[in-house]
C-alpha cells in the first residue's frame, strides 16, 4: 500500500445544530480527511499520473505548477510520494502554513508579490506566466497548468460517485465555490448523470463576482476567484451563482468551528453560507451536499483565525 491510496474516500456528515426549522438537511464531505487536509489531493494525484501515463512527465522530470497554496501542497506531497522535483510559483497573498508546508514536502518556491495582500487577477496571471517561464527555461519539465488542464476531472468524479453512494442516492443540490472549475465541472457532470434534476450552485468571491457579471478584484477567500473566468468554467452547469464576501465566508467559518466542531478554511465558510440558503428555500425532505475543502489548520496565521 502506498501513501497515495489514502487519497480519496473521505466521510460525508450532517450538520447538526446550525440547521434553520423545516430546513433540507446539509450534507458536508470532509475533504480535511486527505493526506494533505486537502481536497485538491485529488486533483494533484490525477494530473501527475495521467502526465506519467501518456509521456508528458518523464522520468527524471520536473513538475511546474503556480498555485494559490493548496493545490502546490497536494502537488509536493504527490512528487514527494513518487520522488519527483517540483517546482512551485505562490505569492505571500496565501498563508505561511501553506508555503512552509510546500517547501516541508521538498518543493521549491518562487513567490510573486501581491501588492494588495490579496488575490487579484494581474496576481495571478503573473504567477501563471512565472510557471510557464520556469517550465519553457527547464527541458524535460512538465507544466501541470491546472487552469487548463482537464485530467482532474476523473479525480473529481470519484468524488461525485462518494458523495452518490454515502448520500445514499439523495442529493437535491450541491453548493460549490469555483477557482479553477475543474472540481465544479467534473463533480456537477458526474451527479447530473445520476441525478438530472440536481440543483447545482456555484459559489464566488462578491469582491471578484466576474461569473455573475461583475469586475474582478481583490478577495481573501483562497482557492477561489482568480479574477477572470476560468478556461474550464461551463455556465450551463450551474443553476445560480451565489457571491459570498471574504468578511462573511470568514465568520461562517468560525461559527462552523464553534458550532459544528468542523474546522475548515475560508471558502468552506463561503460554500456553507450558501449551502444554508439553498437548505432553508428547498425545505424539509430534500438534501444539499457541499464541501469543506481543506483543513483550517491551513489558515491559523490568517485573518481568519489569527487573534
Amino acid at each position: 500500500m502506498s501513501i497515495l491510496d489514502l487519497i480519496g474516500n473521505t466521510r460525508l456528515i450532517p450538520l447538526r445544530h446550525m440547521l434553520p426549522p423545516k430546513s433540507a438537511r446539509i450534507l458536508v464531505k470532509l475533504e480535511a480527511e486527505n493526506p494533505t487536509g486537502s481536497m485538491k489531493d485529488r486533483m494533484a494525484l490525477a494530473m501527475v499520473e495521467a502526465a506519467e501515463r501518456d509521456g508528458r512527465l518523464q522520468p527524471g522530470g520536473t513538475v511546474v505548477e503556480y498555485t494559490g497554496g493548496s493545490t502546490g501542497v497536494s502537488l509536493a506531497f504527490v512528487c514527494a510520494a513518487k520522488r519527483i522535483p517540483l517546482d512551485l510559483v505562490t505569492s505571500e497573498a496565501f498563508s505561511k502554513e501553506k508555503r512552509d508546508h510546500m517547501k516541508a514536502l521538498g518543493a521549491k518556491l518562487t513567490l510573486v508579490h501581491s501588492p494588495t495582500g490579496g488575490t487579484t487577477k494581474a496576481l495571478t496571471l503573473e504567477m501563471i506566466e512565472t510557471a510557464r517561464q520556469i517550465a519553457a527555461a527547464r527541458p524535460g519539465s512538465f507544466w501541470t497548468d491546472q487552469f487548463n488542464n482537464t485530467d482532474v476531472h476523473p479525480g473529481y468524479a470519484r468524488m461525485a460517485d462518494e458523495i452518490w453512494q454515502q448520500g445514499e442516492g439523495r442529493v437535491d443540490a450541491f453548493v460549490h465555490s469555483v477557482g479553477t472549475a475543474g472540481s465544479f465541472r467534473g463533480v456537477i457532470t458526474r451527479l447530473r448523470a445520476l441525478n438530472p434534476q440536481l440543483h447545482a450552485v456555484a459559489v464566488e468571491p462578491a469582491e471578484s463576482a466576474v461569473l455573475s457579471g461583475g469586475p474582478s478584484g481583490s478577495h481573501k477567500i483562497e482557492g477561489t476567484g482568480p479574477g477572470f473566468v476560468p478556461p474550464q468554467w461551463q455556465p450551463a452547469l450551474a443553476n445560480e451563482i451565489a457571491p459570498v464576501s471574504s468578511t462573511d465566508a470568514m465568520a461562517m467559518a468560525r461559527r462552523l468551528a464553534r458550532e459544528e466542531g468542523i474546522f475548515a478554511g475560508t471558502s468552506t465558510g463561503a460554500n456553507l453560507l450558501v449551502a444554508l440558503r439553498i437548505a432553508e428555500r428547498l425545505g424539509s425532505d430534500k438534501t444539499v451536499v457541499t464541501i469543506a475543502c481543506d483543513s483550517g489548520m491551513k489558515y491559523l496565521s490568517t485573518a481568519l483565525y489569527a487573534a
